[in-house]
């Protein structure tokens, strides 16, 4: 991050179109209540959730659950085929990004990011009230679908 930008490095990341993300949705059974976990973007403090641009040799899979690691300090284990896709604009490109629902088994008091970015657990409805992204709104409507027909086998 330079001066309040982020700077694509082009040998690890040529610039095609669109450029591949993922992003977990993660999740987590308190009480017997769903919460999700929501964090701020680093540039403009919008609540979201982690994701990132997909590394060489990594599964779309493998960055969700490695950003949501980075950036919110969670662990657990990703559920399932990806919710679906959507695409935004960003860096004078096009981003496509890969959504999976994560239940999360661990919540680290220190994280990589932790710095950069608020975390917090929300109901679902806080959630849905919070998030900046209309796409994230549909997919976390996707998600707690999966999540409440799954929910009996998550510890």
């Amino acid at each position: 991050m330079v001066g309040g930008s982020f700077l694509m490095n082009e040998d690890l990341y040529p610039l095609h179109n669109p450029i591949e993300q993922a992003c977990a949705i993660p999740m987590r059974c308190r009480s017997g209540q769903t919460e999700v976990c929501l964090i701020t973007s680093i540039s403009h403090g919008h609540w979201g959730f982690p994701k990132g641009i997909i590394d060489p040799g990594e599964t779309a899979a493998e960055t969700a659950y490695k950003e949501a690691d980075e950036e919110a300090g969670l662990k657990g284990s990703i559920l399932g085929e990806p919710l679906g896709k959507y695409q935004y604009s960003k860096w004078d490109t096009t981003l496509s990004v890969t959504v999976y629902l994560m239940a999360v088994t661990h919540t680290a008091p220190a994280w990589d990011e932790a710095d950069l970015r608020e975390r917090r657990w929300a109901t679902p409805q806080e959630a849905l009230d919070l998030l900046y992204r209309a796409e994230h709104r549909e997919f976390l409507l996707k998600a707690l679908k999966r999540w409440e027909a799954m929910k009996e086998g998550i510890p």
